[in-house]
C-alpha cells in the first residue's frame, strides 16, 4: 500500500465552468475563501442572439394585442352611438306619437260632448217654438194674469241658458237673405213693403219654394215665420222666412 503524502489535498473536481482543474475567474487568488459579487457579474453570461430575438418577437406580439383591443373597443363605443341615437330617435316618434293620440282622443271627446249637447238642445227647439207661440199670445201688457206671467218668466229663463251655452237665435227682419240660414217659404215683390207681414200677403209669389227660388243680392228677409237657431256658431236649423226683393 503506497502512503499518501501529506499534503495532497485529493483529486481535483470539475469546475462550474471548465474541466478538471480550471476555476473561475479570481477564484483561489488570494482574495480569501469567498467569491466576491462584481466577480460573479463580471462571469455572468451574456444573453444570446436567439433570446434577443425571442424577447423583440414577444414584445411585438404585445403591442399587436393592445392595438387588437384598443381596435375593438372603439368599434364598440361606434356601435354603442349608433344605437343610442337609434334608440333617442324611436324614443322621440314615440313620445310624438303619443301626443299626437292624446290630442286627437281629446278632440274626438270633445266632439262628442258637443254633439250630444247639440242633440240634446236640438230636442228642446220644439218647447222653446212653443214658449214663443204663448207669448205672442199673451202679449206682454201689465194685465197678465199670474200664470201667463209664470210661463214667459220660465220662456226668458231657458232662453237666457241655454243662449250662455252658446244658443243663437236666427230672427232678424231685414236682413239680407243668406240660404245657409234662411229657408223661404215665400216671396213678396219689392214694392208690396213690409207692412205685407200683417196683411193677407196679396204680393206674394209662389215661386218661392223651399230654396228661397230666384232670391238675388237685394233680396231681404221680409217675416220670419219660425225661427232659426245656431248652436256654437254652427247652424242646426235654418229660419224660416218670407223674403222680398
Amino acid at each position: 500500500m503506497t502512503p499518501t503524502p501529506k499534503n495532497w489535498a485529493g483529486p481535483t473536481r470539475p469546475g462550474p465552468s471548465g474541466p478538471a482543474g480550471s476555476a473561475r475567474p479570481g477564484a483561489g487568488s488570494g482574495s480569501g475563501s469567498g467569491d466576491s459579487p462584481q466577480a460573479d457579474a463580471a462571469w455572468a453570461p451574456s444573453p444570446s442572439d436567439a433570446d434577443v430575438a425571442e424577447g423583440e418577437v414577444a414584445e411585438g406580439e404585445i403591442l399587436d394585442d393592445d392595438a387588437a383591443v384598443e381596435h375593438d373597443i372603439d368599434e364598440l363605443l361606434v356601435t354603442a352611438r349608433r344605437e343610442r341615437d337609434e334608440y333617442l330617435d324611436m324614443m322621440r316618434r314615440v313620445q310624438a306619437d303619443f301626443e299626437n293620440y292624446k290630442k286627437r282622443m281629446i278632440r274626438q271627446q270633445t266632439d262628442h260632448l258637443e254633439r250630444a249637447a247639440e242633440g240634446v238642445v236640438v230636442k228642446l227647439l220644439p218647447t222653446l217654438d212653443a214658449f214663443d207661440l204663448a207669448r205672442e199670445h199673451l202679449g206682454e201688457g201689465d194685465d197678465l194674469s199670474a200664470e201667463g206671467k209664470a210661463l214667459i218668466q220660465a220662456s226668458a229663463l231657458l232662453a237666457d241658458t241655454l243662449a250662455k251655452e252658446g244658443l243663437e237665435r236666427i230672427d232678424d227682419v231685414g236682413a239680407p237673405f243668406d240660404p245657409t240660414m234662411h229657408d223661404a217659404v215665400d216671396r213678396v215683390s219689392g214694392d208690396a213693403g213690409a207692412g205685407g207681414a200683417g196683411g193677407d200677403g196679396g204680393g206674394s209669389e209662389d215661386s218661392a219654394g223651399g230654396d228661397g227660388g230666384g232670391a238675388g243680392a237685394d233680396t231681404v228677409v221680409d217675416a220670419v215665420l219660425r225661427t232659426g237657431y245656431r248652436w256654437k256658431g254652427r247652424v242646426i236649423r235654418p229660419a224660416m222666412v218670407r223674403v222680398r226683393g
